[in-house]
């Protein structure tokens, strides 16, 4: 199972009817568990530092920890399928990280495993999800070999 801990508000009924899509065929151990947290109320650093906190705090020890922030490494479809079915594999419980509006702080970067981007450019959060849901989908497609992905 991978559980996708996000900061924000439930997702709005286009993204839930996209991310839906995906997660009814997703199948273990690439099913996924969503973990909406909320945004503080606070802003900026301090924002951040509180956001930081709350992911920090449902993360375990034992789980291999995947970050998406503008700035991390860009992974092709298959580099992404093989990096999660490697974690899997050896039954490490994978957790991927959406930060608030303001990011992460330095202690939540130096915990991740892996900092990846989706892209060089920058998505409003609920597109990130449905984004997400589908290249994990896409990744358990590679990894089984179907023929969803085409390379």
């Amino acid at each position: 199972m991978i559980t996708i801990y996000t900061i924000g508000k439930k997702h709005e009924d286009w993204v839930q009817s996209g991310i839906s899509r995906y997660e009814m065929r997703l199948q273990p151990p690439f099913d996924i568990k969503w973990e909406l947290l909320p945004h503080s109320s606070l802003e900026g650093i301090a924002a951040r530092q509180e956001e930081s906190e709350r992911i920090r705090k449902r993360l375990r020890d034992d789980m291999y920890v995947v970050l998406l922030d503008e700035t991390g490494e860009l992974l092709t479809s298959p580099a992404l399928s093989t990096q999660l079915e490697t974690s899997l594999s050896r039954s490490l419980p994978v957790a991927i990280v959406i930060g608030g509006a303001y990011g992460v702080d330095d202690e939540l970067q130096a915990r991740a495993n892996k900092i990846i981007s989706l892209s060089k450019l920058v998505f409003p959060h609920q597109l990130v999800r449905l984004i997400l849901a589908e290249q994990l989908y896409r990744a358990q497609s590679i990894a089984r070999g179907t023929k969803y992905h085409h390379s």
